[in-house]
């Protein structure tokens, strides 16, 4: 299947090399570009791709506003630079499925994009480590339903080392099935929204 995604940055030079980037991947279609947050809801919406490329900051309807409306249509994957930190976090509680940097690789961002499009989120290391470090005891801790199982536990680490859902299946011999139920019941047991909140808990409750 063709993975068909929506591009929407705001300086068109950066838009012009993600676009031919992702347009050069076998298998990736880019449908639509947008300028800001409000021009890259309406492509969505009539679009209707699999992924939404967002940056953070644009004119009008930013990013975060952007991502919030549309979390639950499309996989919203985030790029962005290590100086908006704030604004990245808000983004991610808002439902982002991934975050990369601008200068990830046309390699890391097919690979994310693809990743959101099969309900997997691709999140590299040391940009999750940088994340986490940076709201690390700004949030109480959440209290676990239920304990986890011993499964469970090791899925949490492979998460916030930023494993996708294929790296987990093959580091334990278990199908992608058993991994993505596992990840469903951390989060289930968290209260969180995302593997990006799950992660979140590893490294506060020093689990990483």
């Amino acid at each position: 299947m063709t993975v068909r995604v929506v591009v929407a940055d705001d300086q068109e030079i950066v838009r012009t090399g993600l676009v031919m980037i992702l347009g050069a991947q076998e298998g990736i279609e880019v449908v639509g570009e947008a300028g800001d947050g409000a021009a890259a809801v309406a492509v969505v919406r009539r679009e209707r791709p699999d992924v939404c490329l967002m940056d953070i900051r644009m004119p009008g309807m930013d990013g975060i506003e952007a991502t919030r409306v549309l979390a639950d249509e499309v996989a919203v994957v985030v790029i962005t630079t290590f100086d908006v930190d704030e604004y990245v976090h808000a983004a991610l509680r808002a439902g982002a499925r991934g975050f990369l940097l601008k200068n990830a690789g046309a390699d890391m961002l097919a690979q994310a994009v693809r990743a959101a499009a099969a309900g997997d989120a691709l999140i590299a290391p040391s940009v999750t480590a940088r994340l986490l470090a940076t709201f690390a005891g700004r949030a109480p801790v959440a209290r676990l339903v239920d304990p986890l199982t011993e499964r469970e536990e090791q899925v949490l680490v492979s998460v916030a080392r930023g494993r996708t859902n294929n790296e987990i299946a093959d580091e334990f011999h278990i199908t992608l099935s058993t991994v993505k139920s596992h990840i469903a019941s951390l989060m289930g047991k968290l209260g969180a929204r995302n593997r990006v909140e799950v992660a979140m808990w590893a490294y506060e409750t020093n689990r990483v």
